[in-house]
């Protein structure tokens, strides 16, 4: 299967490389450190490519598209018909990952996992698995061979992009309901009650807050998810483009690709690829701290630290087309800075520095 060899094939961080690479990093003309993150994003970058001079060519954000029928219960203020609206926006250029993503210089590409209706768009790649969940609030989200199929998807599209160049990917989302299933992932592999990952979403008000609070804690009671197994958790309370999303973090990593995941949705679904294989958590950058509520304790419970704090929630990818400039920021400093010895300037002594 697919999904097992993937799983299986996720490796390691290189140490070899990381080390060769804080070597050079220390040697720059610069005291020690000083670039902080940024050297640190450079030796992870060394680590997951096993080049000890690390470089970005091609990027790619892959947006998966999904709709959930968990809507059915009030969740969200925004109509289903905006999941498959907006999806040409994407395209054309004109909604904000069509801004940002070109700022970065990255490929969008769509994938149509499980939109409600048929997505007849040019440029959509059409892998959908079935039209939209089931209401996580009724019953689970799909059975377990549509998860699966989900996540090969991610699988398959990642790794038709990394065979066609691409060397950094980023993550983007679109499925109008999905904060509530996100939520119901985050509580159930890590372990929170549904109050604290649970935000408004599309900016709703105090009572449809209180009303998504109150269908995460029932969609985790009727269908008790299994925390232990990372596709029962999506097959019960996840989504589509959620696992699509997984499936693309497996398959970039199984590849030694970095992945630079987004805000909450696409946390969720690195919540359920490390569930499935903890090594893949090595292969992740996190761009941004998003605005909706929960996404701290994600990323801690993922030990992942946002290089960005601008309180965006918008999804799409726009956190991760924004990270792929600080990628590229780490690789021309570690490969454009000269050392102490290559500009003729005396080394830092840092203990006489200390003295």
């Amino acid at each position: 299967m697919l999904l097992e060899k993937t799983i299986a094939e996720v490796g390691t961080l290189y140490p070899e490389p990381m080390a060769e690479a804080q070597k050079r990093l220390d040697s720059l003309i610069k005291p020690p450190g000083s670039l902080g993150r940024l050297e640190e994003l450079a030796v992870q970058l060394a680590g997951i490519t096993g080049n000890p001079r690390p470089v970005v060519g091609d990027r790619v954000i892959i947006i998966m598209a999904g709709d959930h029928g968990v809507v059915a219960e009030g969740v969200s203020v925004a109509p289903q018909e905006i999941t498959h609206q907006q999806i040409p926006a994407f395209l054309t250029g004109v909604a904000g990952i069509g801004v940002l993503g070109r700022l970065a210089g990255a490929r969008l590409v769509v994938v149509d996992v499980g939109v409600a209706v048929p997505v007849d768009y040019p440029g959509v790649l059409n892998r959908k698995v079935r039209p939209g969940t089931g209401n996580i609030a009724r019953g689970p989200a799909m059975t377990r061979e549509e998860a699966v199929r989900s996540v090969e998807v991610g699988i398959q599209v990642v790794q038709e992009e990394i065979d066609r160049g691409a060397t950094l990917i980023g993550l983007g989302d679109m499925g109008i309901g999905n904060t509530t299933p996100s939520s119901a992932i985050a509580a159930a592999l890590g372990g929170y009650a549904p109050e604290e990952v649970t935000g408004r979403g599309t900016l709703v008000n105090d009572q449809v807050l209180r009303r998504k609070v109150e269908v995460v804690a029932r969609a985790l009671e009727i269908n008790r998810p299994d925390p232990a197994d990372g596709l029962d958790v999506l097959a019960k309370v996840g989504g589509l483009e959620i696992g699509g999303l997984a499936g693309v973090i497996l398959g970039a990593a199984a590849r030694r690709v970095p992945v630079v995941i987004d805000g909450f949705i696409t946390t969720a679904a690195a919540m359920v690829a490390v569930a499935l294989q903890p090594r893949v958590k090595e292969f992740m950058i996190a761009s941004h701290l998003s605005g909706e509520q929960g996404h701290r304790l994600m990323l801690e419970h993922l030990g992942l630290v946002p290089m960005l704090y601008l309180n965006m929630r918008l999804g799409e990818g726009t956190g991760a087309a924004l990270a792929m400039h600080l990628v590229e920021a780490a690789c021309r400093v570690i490969n454009q800075m000269a050392s102490f010895s290559e500009a003729g300037i005396a080394d830092l002594d840092e203990d006489k520095i200390l003295k």
